[in-house]
């Protein structure tokens, strides 16, 4: 009708995994569901250890877009997760909001690592992701969440956007690592603060729970920049921080680090 905007077509896409160990170590498929724009493919690994690739084949996230992933690792598997290629949260129209909401469980002596590849914020995008993980007290896991604040060779600044990031990590119910971010408005100039990010373009975090996970820290400390710091947690748990001038910075310094954590079996998608 004239005077009113009409409403655009909105992406939904939602998946459910769970995979398996079987008797000889190998990581099987017991569940898949998908529908919409959430795809799933599983590349041949020549290994007992599985892959899994996501993939949004809106090619993006907008206002209004709805995407739910729901993961299940159980006794004795192991899964990587990584995505094609970085996510783009695009421009959105006013008072239109996307979500993400990912839900990974890992049982007793199951290993996951979920690796997905950088979110990219575009000017005027909005979108509000969770990401709760649910780990058993002999659960293994690797993290990394990396995020890019506009495009750097454009140049792209950030004049106004709506992003609302929530990640949750719980052992038998009990908190482990709880973090969250919130930008509103201009978060060029937010970033851009001393006490923030002092101008970078790119960050990530990464968290390994883990009973080597001590082990580790001396030489993750000799591969990380001087914009980057890793600790303990706990006695299990590793904890990196870093931030970059840019997405190619970032990626530079970042495969080393997960290439050591995976003892070398990163998937093949980051390295494309």
């Amino acid at each position: 009708m004239r005077g009113e905007t009409a409403a655009q077509p909105r992406a939904k896409g939602a998946a459910v995994l769970s995979v398996y160990g079987d008797a000889t170590g190998v990581t099987r498929l017991r569940d898949l569901r998908q529908s919409g724009s959430l795809k799933l493919v599983f590349p041949q690994t020549h290994r007992k250890q599985a892959e899994a690739v996501f993939v949004n084949t809106a090619g993006g996230i907008t206002g209004g877009d709805r995407f739910a992933l729901d993961v299940d690792v159980q006794t004795g598997a192991a899964l990587a997760m990584t995505t094609q290629a970085a996510e783009r949260a695009y421009r959105a129209q006013t008072g239109e909001i996307g979500k993400v909401t990912t839900r990974l469980t890992v049982q007793n002596d199951a290993t996951l690592h979920w690796l997905p590849q950088e979110l990219i914020l575009f000017d005027h995008c909005a979108l509000k992701r969770r990401l709760d993980i649910r780990l058993a007290a002999r659960a293994r896991f690797l993290m990394v969440e990396p995020v890019v604040f506009g495009r750097a060779a454009m140049p792209e600044v950030l004049s106004n956007v709506t992003f609302q990031d929530r990640i949750s990590i719980t052992r038998d119910d009990r908190p482990l690592y709880i973090d969250g971010m919130d930008l509103c408005g201009d978060a060029t100039a937010h970033l851009a603060r001393p006490t923030i990010a002092n101008g970078a373009g790119a960050m990530a975090s990464v968290v390994l729970v883990d009973p080597a996970a001590q082990r580790h820290l001396n030489a993750i400390r000799a591969l990380l920049p001087p914009t980057a710091g890793a600790s303990m947690m706990g006695d299990d748990i590793l904890v990196i921080r870093q931030l970059a001038r840019d997405s190619f910075e970032l990626r530079r310094s970042l495969i080393p680090v997960l290439n050591h954590l995976t003892q070398n079996t990163l998937p093949t998608a980051w390295r494309l």
